[in-house]
C-alpha cells in the first residue's frame, strides 16, 4: 500500500444503483469515508407548476421497489394540505397495503442482497460455506427461489386490493380506492397463512411467535433453526456484532397510522433515551452537497443543482440533521423505538443488530398484517372525499422498508410551489455536514477490516448492504 492508502469501491451491484464509497486506509482499516451519490435525477423539481394530486402519480416513479412508501407519504402530505383524514377502514387497508411491500423488501433484502456476500471465495474455508452458497448462491441459491415464488404469492394482495404494484394509485388522501368484499377478504386472509407457512418453514424454521419471543442477543443466538440459523452462525464466526457499529441514535415517524395509533411507534432515540418526534428540528445541509442554497428545513428548502460541481462537495446527496445530529432510520430504528426488548439491547448497532432488525421486523409485520385482515368490514367506509387546497401546507412522514422517509409540500394557487423529499437513505447514507460530521454510513466504515489487495472488502460489502441501501431514492 501508498503511504496514504485510498481505495475506491464501487459502484455496487444489485439493487442499489449507482455509489461510489472513498475510503482512506490507514494500518489495514478504514479511516475515514466520503459517500457519493453520483446519480441526479430531479424529481422534487419536476412537480414545481404541476397540480397537486400529480404528486400521487409522479412520485412513486422515484422508485420501484418502495413505490408504495412514496404513495403512502404523497397522500398523507395532500391529506394534511386539504384536512382530510382518511376512513378507519381506508387507514386498515392502506396499512395493510404498505406492509405487504415492506415485507416483500425485507424478504428480498436478506435472501438476495445480503446474505449472497457469504458465498464468495473469500469464505471458502469456512464450515458453513457450502450450505450458504446452496441456499443463497446468485440464481442457483434455493433460498433465493423460493424467496421469488413467496414473495409473488403474498403480492397477490397488492393485485388485488391496489390494482398494480409498482406505482399504485390506491392510496388517497381520504383513504383507499377500491372497499374489498368478503370474498377478497377470504382470499386475504389466505395468502397471508401461505406467506406464514413459506417463513415458517424456509426463513425461520421454527414459530413466528416464538421468535419475537426472543428477549435478548443470548436468546437470539441460540436460534439454530432455518435460514436464520444459517445466518446466525455466520454472524458468530465473522464478527458481525461489532462490525459497522452505529452512533446509536435512532429515528423513526411512525409506521403504520391507523385510528388507533401506530402499528410502530414513532420517535426519536438518543442516548439510550426515547422522546417524541419534532419534524420541524429537520435541517438539510447542503455544504458537501452539489447543491445550491443554505441549509434549511425542508418547507423552506430546495433542490437547486450545483452544475459546477464545486470541489468542496463530493455528492448529490443532501445532509439532513435533526437538531444538528445524524440519525440512522431502518427497521433497527423501528424496533428499538417500538420498544421490542432484543432491539433495545441491539440499539448499539452494527451489521448483526441491523440485520436481525430486519427479521425481527419481518416476523412482527406478518402478525400485524394477519390481525389486519380479520379487522377488515367489506361494510365499512374506505374512503373520505374532499377538494384539494388552493393553498396550503402538508407533510407526509411514513417508514418505508428502510427508514424514514418524508415529504413536505407547498401549494400555491392551485399549484404545486415546492415539494421536499428526505428517503430514508439520505438519512443514511447522507455527507459530512458543516461541522465535518460524517453521515450514518460514513462512520459506521470507519475501523472496518481491509486486507491487502482488496478492491472490494468483503467488511465494506457487509456494512453498506446492512443499510440496505436504494440510491435511487436518494437524490431526487
Amino acid at each position: 500500500m501508498s503511504e496514504t492508502p485510498r481505495l475506491v469501491v464501487g459502484p455496487f451491484n444489485r439493487v442499489e444503483g449507482d455509489l461510489e464509497v472513498q475510503l482512506d486506509l490507514a494500518e489495514g482499516r478504514v479511516a475515514s469515508a466520503q459517500v457519493n451519490a453520483p446519480l441526479y435525477r430531479g424529481f422534487e423539481r419536476m412537480l414545481e407548476g404541476r397540480a397537486p394530486s400529480d404528486a400521487l402519480t409522479v412520485t412513486p416513479r422515484i422508485c420501484g421497489i418502495c413505490s408504495i412508501s412514496q404513495s403512502a407519504a404523497a397522500a398523507q402530505a395532500l391529506a394534511a394540505a386539504s384536512g382530510l383524514v382518511p376512513t378507519p377502514q381506508g387507514a386498515l387497508m392502506a396499512a395493510l397495503i404498505h406492509a405487504v411491500e415492506n415485507a416483500a423488501d425485507h424478504l428480498f433484502h436478506f435472501n438476495l442482497f445480503f446474505m449472497p456476500d457469504f458465498t464468495r471465495p473469500a469464505y471458502a474455508a469456512q464450515p458453513w460455506y457450502r450450505l450458504a452458497v446452496e441456499r443463497f448462491a446468485a440464481i442457483n441459491g434455493a433460498a433465493g427461489r423460493a424467496a421469488i415464488e413467496a414473495r409473488t404469492q403474498l403480492m397477490h394482495i397488492l393485485g388485488l386490493m391496489a390494482g398494480k404494484w409498482p406505482h399504485t394509485l390506491a392510496l388517497q388522501p381520504g383513504g383507499v380506492t377500491r372497499a374489498p368484499g368478503p370474498r377478497d377478504k377470504l382470499r386475504i386472509e389466505t395468502s397471508l397463512r401461505q406467506f406464514r407457512k413459506y417463513l415458517e418453514r424456509e426463513v425461520f424454521g421454527g414459530s413466528l411467535e416464538e421468535f419475537v419471543a426472543l428477549g435478548s442477543i443470548d436468546a437470539l443466538m441460540r436460534w439454530q433453526h432455518g435460514d436464520v440459523g444459517l445466518f446466525l452462525e455466520i454472524a458468530a464466526e465473522t464478527g458481525l456484532a461489532d462490525l459497522g457499529r452505529g452512533s446509536g441514535r435512532y429515528l423513526s415517524f411512525g409506521a403504520y397510522p391507523l385510528a388507533e395509533g401506530h402499528g410502530f411507534a414513532p420517535g426519536l432515540w438518543r442516548a439510550g433515551t426515547l422522546s417524541p418526534v419534532d419534524p420541524s428540528g429537520i435541517v438539510e445541509d447542503l455544504s458537501h452537497a452539489w447543491m445550491l442554497g443554505g441549509a434549511a428545513h425542508p418547507f423552506e428548502g430546495q433542490t437547486e443543482p450545483d452544475e459546477a460541481m464545486r470541489e468542496a462537495a463530493y455528492t448529490w446527496c443532501k445532509a439532513p440533521r435533526m437538531k444538528g445530529e445524524p440519525l440512522e432510520v431502518g427497521a433497527l430504528a423501528r424496533q428499538v423505538i417500538d420498544g421490542h426488548p432484543l432491539a433495545r439491547e441491539l440499539a448499539g448497532g452494527g451489521v448483526l443488530a441491523r440485520v436481525a432488525a430486519r427479521l425481527l421486523e419481518l416476523a412482527r409485520t406478518q402478525i400485524l398484517m394477519e390481525q389486519w385482515a380479520a379487522q377488515i368490514d367489506p361494510a365499512g367506509v374506505f374512503m373520505h372525499h374532499g377538494a384539494l387546497p388552493e393553498n396550503g401546507t402538508g407533510a407526509g412522514l411514513v417508514e418505508a422498508a428502510r427508514g424514514s422517509l418524508g415529504h413536505w409540500l407547498r401549494i400555491e394557487g392551485g399549484k404545486i410551489a415546492s415539494y421536499q423529499i428526505i428517503a430514508p437513505t439520505t438519512w443514511n447514507f447522507s455527507p459530512r455536514d458543516a461541522q465535518g460530521v460524517p453521515g450514518p454510513l460514513e462512520a459506521a466504515l470507519v475501523g472496518a477490516p481491509v486486507m491487502e489487495g482488496e478492491d472490494t472488502p468483503v467488511s465494506v460489502q457487509h456494512i453498506v448492504r446492512s443499510f440496505d441501501p436504494c440510491m435511487v431514492c436518494t437524490v431526487h
